[in-house]
């Protein structure tokens, strides 16, 4: 009891104690009030368009939507960030215990025999006579945080948790971008693919066209060979294509931590590359500090390197603990619970670095370098993720605008196609009109299908940018939960 009356005066110092060290307080950094031309076009304008948390159904794809699901639940990357939160979580349980005194307990037991002939041994005494000790007791030791530096630490811990919970989400938002970028390659090439072999069916029947001309004489064994070399070179694109759907399969089987022939089957069905809704609520600028998860975590780092600076500053100060032990001690069991065997101890300690080479002051120099590096990490984030938008903002708007004029080529390269080969057949044009409007037709679909690729790639790089999806995938409350010391 008076070891508890005597802790509790100590304590309250300790509370009221200062905290040396910098309070953070996070920076304030200048962001352009609205983004440039380009987002006119594709700002929020319609009814309730798809919310940033789950953007990809926006993308209309029931295929994409599964594998964004099984993404989330499987993807190895994720794991591994939740454990990096699990870790923090710890430590910061750590750092809170050493708020809170420390108790030991234990005993024990020991058989002895002094020497009889020690030096200095004076005569009579039980010097040579064989002893036994028991021993049962405990020991307790609090250090009074009078400057703040295990606060200090708890706040570097609290802001090390956040940090990795940024952590994890932005894994979440990479994640997601990546399932749609290879899922919307696979569609991409599969189609290019179709459209290299449709034409290749075309070009071979034209070839034996111009085969049966050749056995009229009505053509030369130019066309012939020209013909050969239009087909030849338009299949030579399909391994090409075939590489990349191979190669976006893949990696998707990685992202899904699932069997390749699996992914397969599921993405065996035709389907076309996923088109996005006209409106995207891209906010303002403003809201990335708050939507970016990359921004949040250099923003947490900077308040835990703050808090650190702290911390090495207290080292400077005397730290003043409060020590204690008690027990039970005898020679013999039968006296070991008589209350002459008790002894206990009850004190303050206290140690000052006088002199250390000026290792203190290089630490928190440290400290100060790291958060001022910090700083400056969390200013580039900031502009970097800026430039990210209003990069995908104005790649996603001119690939829209080309992919207009690419839908007019086709068509007209259809009707070009169709007319020089009729033309051809009846024998009013050349066959180097035939084979011109054939290769500007494959050209054509084949750029007209990579442009929609490019604009639904650029899409996700807008929503990726945005900072859309960490929310589809909230961690538990036991990974994120802090709580207060």
């Amino acid at each position: 009891m008076r070891f508890r009356g005597a802790l509790l005066p100590a304590a309250l110092l300790a509370v009221a104690g200062c905290m040396v060290g910098p309070d953070y307080r996070r920076p304030d950094v200048p962001v352009p009030p609205a983004w440039g031309e380009a987002a006119a076009a594709h700002a929020t304008g319609g009814p309730s368009p798809t919310p940033l948390s789950e953007w990809w159904l926006s993308l209309h794809d029931p295929l994409l939507d599964r594998l964004v699901e099984r993404a989330l639940e499987a993807n190895l990357g994720v794991q591994e960030a939740e454990a990096r939160v699990r870790a923090a979580r710890a430590l910061r349980s750590a750092a809170v215990a050493d708020l809170l005194p420390t108790l030991n307990t234990g005993g024990g037991y020991s058989r002895f025999r002094n020497s009889a002939n020690a030096p200095g041994a004076p005569n009579g005494s039980l010097n040579g006579h064989v002893e036994n000790l028991y021993q049962a007791g405990f020991d307790a030791s609090w250090e009074l945080d009078f400057f703040g530096g295990i606060r200090r630490s708890v706040e570097a811990a609290d802001a090390d948790v956040d940090a990795s919970v940024e952590d994890l989400r932005d894994v979440l938002v990479t994640l997601l971008g990546e399932v749609a970028n290879q899922y919307v390659a696979y569609r991409g090439a599969v189609q290019q693919q179709e459209i290299a072999e449709s034409n290749v069916a075309t070009q071979q029947a034209t070839l034996e066209l111009t085969r049966r001309r050749l056995a009229a004489g009505l053509a030369s064994e130019l066309d012939v060979v020209r013909a050969e070399a239009q087909v030849a070179t338009t299949a030579a694109q399909i391994p090409t294509l075939e590489t990349e759907e191979s190669l976006a399969t893949h990696r998707l089987t990685v992202l899904l931590d699932a069997p390749l022939e699996e992914v397969r089957a599921e993405l065996a069905p035709a389907a076309p590359i996923p088109e996005a809704e006209p409106s995207i609520p891209v906010g303002l600028p403003s809201e990335l500090l708050r939507r970016r998860p990359d921004i949040r975590r250099v923003e947490r780092q900077l308040a835990s390197a703050t808090a650190r600076i702290g911390v090495a500053t207290a080292d400077l100060y005397p730290r003043v603990s409060l020590l204690g032990v008690a027990g039970l001690e005898s020679f013999r069991t039968s006296d070991f619970f008589d209350p002459a065997s008790k002894f206990y101890s009850l004190g303050p300690a206290l140690l000052w670095p006088v002199f250390d080479g000026g290792k203190i002051r290089a630490e928190i120099a440290v400290e100060d370098a790291r958060a001022q590096e910090l700083l400056a990490a969390y200013r580039l984030s900031i502009l970097g993720a800026i430039a990210e938008v209003e990069d995908a903002l104005v790649a996603l708007d001119r690939e829209k605008k080309r992919g207009e004029e690419l839908a007019a080529a086709v068509r007209a390269n259809q009707r070009a196609a169709t007319l020089a080969r009729q033309l051809y057949g009846e024998g009013l044009t050349d066959f180097l009109s035939v084979l011109d409007a054939e290769r500007s037709l494959f050209e054509s679909q084949d750029a007209f299908v990579a442009s929609e690729r490019a604009a639904t790639l650029d899409l996700v790089a807008l929503y990726k940018a945005l900072g859309g999806g960490w929310e589809a995938k909230q961690p538990k409350a036991s990974v994120v939960a802090t709580a207060s010391p």
